[in-house]
């Protein structure tokens, strides 16, 4: 290894002290072609690096790529001073040239999306509310109604770290968190982002946000809860809204049920799945000190993305976090 490193060590100085003569652009290119081309002294060293002893390898290999980089970094130093430019470049400005007019800002579609649905579900009675976006165990699970061998629990349907901590998996945490510290009756939303390691495509991504709702009362009943989601639908896309619940399973909701919603996609109309709902689990009421006997609860939650993408007929959930000024200027 000694030997091969200090081949390195005398092909850098070498290398280095030729560059420092170099006057211009011809003997540069012939510089880089004596080091740094295909069939350059770099690459004529680099086959030794087999017969090196395994190891000895990595030590041989990081200088290798160090003595490379050196190299390349120096070529480019050199190069940019041949053009006289300085690392230090200066561009001259005309200070009475006029300026470029900068367009008046705006909210991203996300955030108006957020804003607007908040105010649709405030004239129906709730009451927003927030909660964090790094959960524990009891708040995203336990007291959802999760048992420890639930399948939702499984790491590679989550995000976890370190302190036995997680990134929320729904917004269903802020229920919890409310009910805690609130008495009953309780009717609120919860906004915010949540985080799933799904595959992004068009209907799909790793952080989203959802809209969680939440009424608990004494005689709450599932007519109740759709009555709520299907004005809101009315209210917020139009009459024409097409929205629909297809019997589902939550632990944290008994009965339970999808919603979905008619969305253009690639230029043809389908049913988009916009979240769940249900009436409260009991034992997610007992959970939180409710008597079941005497409290019930329906809850529902809803992709804000999804509801975005149906508003303002956006076809792909990716271009909302890409921020391309151009997809952007058009909300």
């Amino acid at each position: 290894m000694a030997t091969m490193l200090q081949q390195l060590e005398d092909l850098e100085s070498s290398a280095l002290e030729e560059l420092s003569a170099v006057a211009d652009d011809s003997a540069l290119e012939a510089w880089r072609i004596s080091y740094l081309g295909t069939k350059g002294k770099l690459r004529q060293v680099m086959p030794l690096l087999k017969d090196v002893d395994a190891a000895e390898k990595p030590a041989v290999g990081k200088r290798l790529n160090e003595v490379k980089q050196a190299l390349e970094s120096a070529f480019e130093k050199t190069k940019a001073g041949l053009r006289g430019v300085s690392d230090e470049e200066k561009i001259t400005v005309d200070l009475t040239e006029p300026g470029i007019q900068m367009g008046a800002g705006r909210r991203h579609v996300l955030s108006r999306t957020i804003d607007e649905v908040t105010e649709v579900f405030a004239r129906m009675g709730f009451t927003a509310v927030t909660g964090p976006e790094v959960e524990d165990d009891w708040h995203n699970f336990t007291a959802l109604n999760m048992p420890e061998d639930h399948p939702a629990r499984d790491p590679i349907d989550n995000y976890y770290v370190e302190g036995g901590l997680m990134l929320r998996s729904q917004t269903s945490t802020v229920q919890i968190r409310t009910m805690e510290k609130t008495e009953p009756p309780i009717k609120v939303t919860a906004v915010g982002r949540v985080y799933r390691p799904d595959t992004h495509d068009a209907t799909h991504f790793s952080m989203f946000h959802q809209i969680e709702g939440l009424a608990v009362d004494r005689h709450l009943t599932l007519v109740d809860l759709k009555t709520v989601l299907f004005e809101f639908a009315k209210s917020y896309f139009g009459a024409e809204a097409e929205i629909r619940m297809r019997p589902g399973f939550f632990p944290f909701t008994e009965p339970s049920a999808e919603v979905d919603m008619k969305m253009k996609i690639k230029d043809q109309w389908q049913w988009c799945e916009m979240g769940g709902c249900g009436m409260v689990n009991p034992n997610v009421l007992r959970s939180v000190g409710y008597d079941p006997d005497q409290w019930m609860g329906y809850a529902f939650g809803l992709g804000i993305e999804r509801i975005a993408m149906r508003k303002y007929g956006i076809s792909d959930i990716r271009w909302l976090y890409e921020n391309d000024a151009r997809f952007l200027r058009q909300f």
